[in-house]
Formats: structure tokens, sequence, C-alpha cells
């Protein structure tokens, strides 16, 4: 009986060797779980195109939006688990939905394959010109001066927008109000005009407002400063070392994907985003290449499970 099981396991190794080499050989559904045309679809459309290359096959975005990205994303984790059906994710459906959805269909640790962390990015502090804090240390004054008195857009309850803000509340401790929003294009406006007061957003939304004078950029949540706004301190530059967090994008596969597939994805998407055309693109998206093993995504994604699960709590956020 135990030679059988030997034999038995040697032949599935020999099978699932062979289906790698053969693979892709077909196209690949690429699942992004948003609406097309959100900064996340633009991102995956621009890498598939390289990656498809990369991997001679065709990799076909597929749109599933709703409820915050986790439709998409549960209709991957129950695909089958051949390599031909991807999810394209962030940190909203994979780090911060485990926290807030009180019956969330799918289990990120357990039903998950990583592949690879393909992009960070870091969010800014914007504020209203009207304000007259000039750094990250003025402003937190003012607002602690004003308890309750100043409003911060997102777009949306449990959203990265609405989260980094209560780590910032968190860090800086200063009281501010929610002001939650369909999008930025709602908040852009009222922040300019000073009745929203602070909005943490990606870069390129708000970066032409910021060289027109009609915002102000006073920290980005990273550890470095960006290229695309140089004189906006990092984090630990501006006092707050805590502040790390990002609207990253990454890949996984149904669990139990065979590891020479995921390791064929991780080899060829990597290639990818070393391709200067798409690395160019990504930048000036606000995006920063990134491309982590399998191994190191994996641990990735747990830290930042847990890093969102208190800030979840603590801001009272919940979809049921």
């Amino acid at each position: 009986m135990k030679g059988a099981s030997i034999v038995l396991a040697l032949v599935l190794s020999i099978a699932a060797s062979a289906s790698a080499q053969d693979y892709p050989s077909k196209p690949i559904r690429l699942v992004v779980p948003f609406p097309a045309g959100e900064s996340i679809d633009a991102t995956a459309r621009a890498t598939a195109q390289h990656w498809s290359a990369a991997l001679g096959q065709q990799i076909i975005v597929d749109n599933r939006g709703g409820a915050g990205g986790t439709i998409g994303s549960d209709v991957v984790a129950k695909s089958v688990a051949d390599g031909y059906t991807l999810l394209w994710g962030n940190v909203g459906p994979l780090a911060i939905g485990p926290s807030l959805y009180s019956k969330l269909p799918y289990d990120v640790v357990r039903n998950f394959a990583p592949v690879s962390q393909a992009t960070t990015l870091p969010f800014v502090m914007f504020i209203s010109p009207t304000l007259p804090a000039n750094s990250v240390s003025e402003f937190i004054a003012y607002a602690k001066a004003r308890p309750k008195e100043l409003n911060f857009g997102s777009t949306g309850i449990g959203s990265g927008i609405h989260l980094i803000t209560e780590m910032f509340k968190m860090q800086a401790a200063v009281d501010m109000v929610h002001v939650p929003y369909k999008g930025v294009a709602q908040a852009m406006p009222e922040i300019i005009a000073g009745r929203l007061q602070v909005a943490f957003n990606t870069i390129p939304a708000f970066l032409p407002h910021v060289k027109a004078g009609r915002l102000k950029a006073l920290v980005i949540t990273s550890a470095k400063r960006s290229l695309l706004l140089p004189q906006v301190p990092s984090a630990p530059e501006a006092g707050l070392p805590q502040l790390i967090g990002s609207s990253w994008h990454a890949v996984v596969a149904p669990a139990g994907t065979p590891a020479p597939v995921v390791a064929k994805l991780h080899q060829t998407l990597v290639t990818a985003l070393g391709v200067a055309e798409l690395r160019e693109l990504l930048v000036s998206q606000g995006a920063e290449p990134v491309g982590s093993s399998p191994d190191e995504f994996g641990k990735f994604l747990r830290a930042e499970l847990a890093k969102w699960r208190p800030i979840v709590e603590a801001s009272g956020a919940k979809v049921d």
C-alpha cells in the first residue's frame, strides 16, 4: 500500500511537471475586481500587455466589480486552480476586507496562492489651501486646537483612503470628522474650496492641483519620497515613522495552483515589470513596480492583514 502511494505521488509529480512545461497553452483570464476605467484597471491592463508578451500567451482582463472588490476576488477564489484564472487584487479585498466584512466568502490565506506584489502606490496627505498649515507638524497643531472641526474625505467607509486617514488620526492624536464620497471627482472641488480640509489619496488625480497651487501636499505615506512630488517629505522625515501604507496591487491565483505554474507566472511578471516602457508608465501613474517572490508576497500579505485589522476596529467601520 505504501509503495502504491509513492508511485501515485510520483505519477502526479511527473504530470504536474509536464503540465507546467506546456503552460500556458490558452489565454489567461486576469480578473480585476473593480469597474473598467478605475486606476487599478488601467494599471492591470498596462501590465497585462507586457506580461502577455513575456508569457507568450494572451492575458484577457475581466472586470468583476462590486462590494469593494470582494465579488471579483471570490470568483477567483472559487476558480479551478490551473493557472488560467488569476486575480489582480489590491489592499482592499485582500488586506482590509477580512476585517471589514462580517461575512467574507473567501479566506485570503487559505483560498489564494501568492504570485507577486506588482506595485505599490503610497498615499499623500493633501489639505485645502485655505488652511494656514504648511507642514504636517503645523497641521497637527492646528487640528489639535480644533477637535472635530476639520473634515476629511474618502472614497467610502472602509476604503484604503479612509483607513490611512484613521491611521494618521491615531498616530497624530487628532480628531477629525469623516465625510465619505463616491469618488475623488466629488471630493476635489470641496477640498479646493475649503469645505473639506483634508484628503489622503494616491498622487496622479491631485498632482495638477498641487502644481497649480490649488492644494497643499504635506507628507507621503512611505519610507521614501516620490519622484512625482520630490518636495514632499516621507512619513519618517515628517516625524510619523509608522504612517506607512499604500494602495498596492498584486497577483494571486486560486489555492492549489501547481508551484511550477506559480513560478512561471512570477518569473514572467517580473520580466514584464522590468520593461522600461511599463516602468515609466507605472511611475507616471503614481505606482512603483515591485515584483516580489511568492514567498515574499505571502509574508507581506500576512503582515498587511495584521496591520489593518486594528485600524479597521478603531475606526468602527463594518460591512454586513
